[in-house]
This record gives structure tokens, C-alpha cells and sequence, in this order.
């Protein structure tokens, strides 16, 4: 199968051509001396790099087959009649659902029902580069006969977008709004609330779960959020359906992270509207990812699809009371998709490979499969281009969801992500730190962050400007810090939906410092992982490599076997399923970021 990235540029001097498109992921920078961090404006200038010119190849369409035969309804009359409200995926107006996705290119297109074996490009952009978090369906709210979408960017913003006839792509925003940061998983459903609209669910990380009625606005698309729930954290997937036990009112499927689905009926109350939950199936821990269709099967009722970590999706239709039926294969190929609008999982962006750089000063990346392996290296500089280089690669800066390559050089940490004529200044002093790690948004705006740490041991979070132009003066998070001698972080570990830092002692004991989204307290007390952990030389967080949208961790032995932790959400402090083997040579490789 091939699979390769296809690069999207601000300008044709975006990225330095020595590492042009790079997506990179979180890792460490190491030595220095002491100083404070400030902007400058004197001219300064890294050491000039090779320049390596490289081609980036598209990725294969994912395989996919509607069930036959299929019958040609009017949107009204099969989706209003049967369910209550109006179709959320029938993004071509014939009265079928589609399937759309976001490839690992960065492009959406849509697998349309009338013709699963040519995909074509469905236009769905932000702003310049703009990699949008997540994207929701909420059915026909322009009364155009097409379903419109909300597309949450990553810095939460919940822009309202209709579809263009013939399910070419969206308009032009119709509505936005602020703040949707705070939570961790927004999602559709059909109308619980019983006005015939498709409402909206929002939950934060703390569990609490609130309800947002759809009106039938442009303008205006949701109404004031209600309260309607707690404990919703208990949950890893979260589905929504337009009415699964025939009362044509919206449903909800949840599923733990051990694996129980469970099933939560509509009753037409906003204040309360979910029945007690039923549990509908085990096993379901074996998917990824989740979501929902409004009825593929012609039976007049909502299906489910799931996909497993080897990228098969799989469809589920539901019977008279919601219980999924026997499960039917749909097709292969969908790890290369890295969001399926609609899906169940909290969304992840802003990393999604590593780098090496060998002993010769050649950085070589590596790119996620989304199944828990890697592509074939690709050489992304000339031989010896950086060597000697201090670099990172920290968790997306701005909002392209591409991790950034920073270097320190002479004092100053420049942005390769940012190049114009030369990668962008973010100022002097950073060789007062040994260690710079760009674990994500630790400060609960949305915008990517970094940390600092002194040789003494003094850690500081200066909180990104979502550009990658600036930082925030820095945040004295506290002394100590020098008893780890490795930061990791790669994005949210724990299914909560912030960002999370592991720290290694020498001993050889791994702690994690799980994420609060607060910038001056961004972690909780320390867990213990486990010991043992001083058998790896290297220590690296690729993102997300299994598709479920929660940052797994890379380690490397002395003797070049390279394994993966993947994280499992299942609770508990060890939040990492039992290592996997993915290979040996990695000894090759001076640093892994």
C-alpha cells in the first residue's frame, strides 16, 4: 500500500527546503547554559543547512462498499419520517448516506453511496493551513436539502458551514463561535430534544456533559448550552444516532474503554434526555475508532461502523431495540484516514511521525501508518546536513496540526515552520535551558505550548501564540525538575483530552504527570508508570500511532530494538498497553524526537 503524505505549503518557502514539509512530533532538546528567555531584534543566522528536494506522493483511497440493493428517497421523507430529524450524512441531497474523511493528506473527500469506488475531493477549508479538530455533522439546517457541518478549529473555534448541491464541499462559514476549547468531544445526534433538529452533545474532560438544541438557523445554529450529565468521562467513544429504537427520537451509543458498548435512549426532554443506559455489546474495545451512519441497509434504522486497528471498517446495522446486528466488512485501507466525520474518539492533531538524526548529522522521519507501525524512513536532509544541530520537534505551533522543527543556535530558538528567508527568530536566552519539549497545549486554549528546563532544574511553560510567532512570557512551574533525565510528551495520553508529560529518573522510573489544561498548575501530582524504563537509550512520542487519537511512546534499547507502548485509557496509573516489537537497527539514530 502506499503511503505518503502530500504536503501543503503557506508559501513555497514555507519550511526550510533541508526539511521541506516535515511533520514531526514532540521530543527533546538537550544542553545549555543560563539565561532568560526574550524576544531580540538583532539579525541572527542558523548555520546554513543542504537543501534536499523531495517529492510527496498521494495516498491510496480506502476501500469501501455500500450494501446493495439501494433505494432513491427524498431527504425528507426518508430521514424526517424515520427519524425525527434530518439526515446528518447525506451530503448529496439523493437521500443516501455518504461517508466523509479526512485523509492523512490533510484533503477531505467523500465516499458517496451512488459511487463507493471513486472518491472525489469534498472542499473543507480553514483558514490558510488550518487543520480543523473535528468535524461534526448536524443534518439540514439551511433547508437546502443538503446536511451541513461543524467544523471545530484548534483553537476552538465552532465555525457552521452548509454543503454546496451535489456535495462538492461547504460554504463559507455561516456562524461561529468561541470557547468550544474547553471541551474534549463534541458530536451530533438526532433530535433529542423533540423540535425535530439535530441537537448537539458537548463534554469536557471533567465528565460533565452538556446539551446544545439545534435550530433550524443559519445564523443561528445551536441554542444556550443546558446541563445534562456527569460522569461522562467513564466513556472513550462517544456515537450519536438519529433513532435507533423506533420513537423517532435521537439515541447515544457509549462505549467504555474495556469495551462495553451501552446504549442511550432519547426522551424528548432537554433537561433529561437520556433514558437509564442499556448495555448492547462487549468487545468493542478491539476498534478504534466509532461512528454512525443514518441508515446504509435500507431498513430504516441507523447502523454503526467501527474500525479495527489494522484500518478495516466495518459496518454494524442495529434491530428494533438499537442492539447492533452481525457485523458486516465494509472495506479495507482506513488507517490511512485520520478523521471519519462523525467519529466516536476525542480528536487528535499535531503530530503523527518522528525524526531521527543519525550519527553522521542526516535526519531521517519516519511516518505513522495510524496501525501501530511506521512507513519505510525517508531521508528529509542531506547527508550531514544538521550535524551538531540542537533541535526539537514540538506539538504543532500553529494551526496546520504539523508538529514543528525548532532549532537552538547561538542563544536563539528558531522556528523552521515559520521560513522566510530564513527560519523565524522566537528569540535569545534559550541556551539557559537543557532540555525544550513541545508536549501540546498544557494551558487549555487550544494552541500548542512549549517547556523549559535549567540545568538546576527549574521548569518554566511559555504558552504558544497559535501562529508560531511568539511566546508568552514565561510560567515558573517549579525546581526539581533535574531529577529526570527524560521529558517526553507527544499529546493527550490519558483520553482526556489534555495534553500529558512522562518524566524518566536515572533509576530507570517512569512517572506521568497528566495534563489539566490550567497554565499555572498544567499538571497533576505525578503517577507512577513502572520501573525499568533506564533500558532505553532513546524515548520518543510519535502522537497517535494506532488511530484512537490518544499519543503512544516509542523506546529504543542499547541494542537498536525499537518498541511501542500504546496508550489504553483503561485507568489506573500506567496508562500503556504491554510493549510491541517494531524492529531493530534504531541504534543507527542519535537522538529520536
Amino acid at each position: 500500500m502506499t503511503f505518503h503524505r502530500t504536503y501543503r505549503t503557506r508559501s513555497h518557502a514555507r519550511r526550510l527546503a533541508s526539511c521541506t514539509a516535515l511533520v514531526l512530533s514532540a521530543g527533546l532538546l538537550l544542553s545549555g547554559t543560563a539565561a532568560t528567555a526574550v524576544a531580540d531584534d538583532g539579525p541572527r543566522v542558523p548555520a546554513q543547512r543542504p537543501p534536499v528536494e523531495r517529492s510527496a506522493p498521494g495516498v491510496e483511497r480506502p476501500e469501501g462498499q455500500f450494501p446493495k440493493p439501494r433505494t432513491r428517497m427524498s431527504t425528507e421523507s426518508t430521514a424526517e419520517a424515520a427519524a425525527g430529524a434530518p439526515s446528518r450524512h447525506d451530503f448529496t441531497g439523493d437521500g443516501a448516506s455518504d461517508l466523509l474523511y479526512r485523509s492523512v493528506d490533510g484533503r477531505f473527500y467523500l465516499k458517496r453511496s451512488e459511487d463507493p469506488a471513486n472518491d472525489t475531493d469534498f472542499g473543507l477549508f480553514g483558514d490558510l493551513d488550518e487543520k480543523f479538530k473535528d468535524v461534526i455533522p448536524v443534518g439540514d439546517l439551511t433547508g437546502d436539502g443538503t446536511a451541513d457541518v461543524l467544523a471545530l478549529s484548534p483553537y476552538g473555534t465552532l465555525w457552521f458551514r452548509g454543503t454546496h448541491t451535489g456535495g462538492s464541499g461547504t460554504s463559507d462559514p455561516y456562524w461561529g463561535g468561541n470557547g468550544w476549547q474547553i471541551y474534549n468531544k463534541v458530536l451530533s445526534l438526532g433530535d433529542v430534544s423533540g423540535d425535530g433538529t439535530v441537537d448537539v452533545l458537548a463534554r469536557t474532560p471533567a465528565g460533565e456533559l452538556y446539551l446544545y438544541r439545534g435550530n433550524r438557523s443559519g445564523s443561528t445554529p445551536l441554542q444556550a448550552r443546558v446541563k445534562v450529565g456527569t460522569g461522562w468521562g467513564a466513556y472513550d467513544q462517544l456515537v450519536g444516532v438519529n433513532d435507533a429504537t423506533g420513537d423517532g427520537l435521537g439515541d447515544l451509543y457509549a462505549r467504555t474503554p474495556a469495551g462495553d458498548l451501552l446504549l442511550y435512549a432519547g426522551t424528548g426532554d432537554a433537561a433529561a434526555p437520556f433514558k437509564a443506559p442499556v448495555k448492547v455489546g462487549t468487545g468493542w474495545h478491539i476498534y478504534n475508532q466509532l461512528t454512525s451512519s443514518d441508515d446504509i441497509t435500507d431498513d430504516g434504522r441507523p447502523d454503526l461502523f467501527a474500525r479495527d486497528a489494522a484500518g478495516t471498517l466495518y459496518y454494524y446495522g442495529t434491530d428494533a431495540t438499537g442492539r447492533p446486528t452481525a457485523r458486516q466488512g465494509f472495506g479495507t485501507g482506513w488507517n490511512t484516514v485520520d478523521l471519519i466525520v462523525g467519529s466516536g474518539g476525542n480528536p487528535s492533531t499535531g503530530k503523527a511521525s518522528i525524526l531521527g538524526l543519525d550519527t553522521r548529522g542526516t535526519l531521517w522521519a519516519y511516518y505513522s501508518r495510524h496501525n501501530g507501525t511506521l512507513t519505510t524512513r525517508d531521508q528529509v536532509s542531506d547527508v550531514g546536513g544538521w550535524a551538531g544541530a540542537r533541535v526539537t520537534f514540538a506539538n504543532s505551533l500553529d494551526h496546520d496540526g504539523e508538529a514543528d522543527l525548532l532549532e537552538v543556535y547561538d542563544g536563539h530558538l528558531y522556528n523552521y515552520d515559520r521560513y522566510s528567508d530564513g527560519p523565524y527568530d522566537l528569540g535569545r536566552g534559550w541556551d539557559a535551558y537543557n532540555t525544550v519539549v513541545g508536549p501540546g497545549d498544557l494551558s487549555g486554549d487550544g494552541k500548542g505550548d512549549l517547556l523549559a528546563r535549567t540545568p538546576a532544574g527549574a521548569l518554566y511553560l511559555y504558552r504558544g501564540d497559535g501562529r508560531g510567532y511568539g511566546l508568552a512570557p514565561r510560567l515558573s512551574l517549579g525546581t526539581g525538575w533535574n531529577a529526570y533525565n527524560a521529558l517526553v510528551g507527544g499529546g493527550d495520553m490519558t483520553g482526556d483530552g489534555h495534553a500529558d508529560l512522562l518524566a524518566r529518573t536515572p533509576d530507570g522510573t517512569l512517572y506521568l504527570y497528566a495534563g489539566t489544561g490550567t497554565p499555572g498548575a498544567p499538571f497533576k501530582a505525578r503517577a507512577k508508570v513502572g520501573t525499568g524504563w533506564n533500558a532505553y537509550t532513546k524515548l520518543a512520542s510519535p502522537g497517535d500511532m494506532t488511530g484512537d487519537g490518544r499519543a503512544d511512546i516509542l523506546a529504543v534499547t542499547s541494542g537498536g530494538t525499537l518498541y511501542r507502548y500504546t496508550a489504553t485509557h483503561t485507568g489506573g496509573p500506567n496508562p500503556f498497553a504491554t510493549r510491541a516489537n517494531l524492529g531493530t537497527g534504531w541504534n543507527t539514530y542519535r537522538t529520536l524526537h
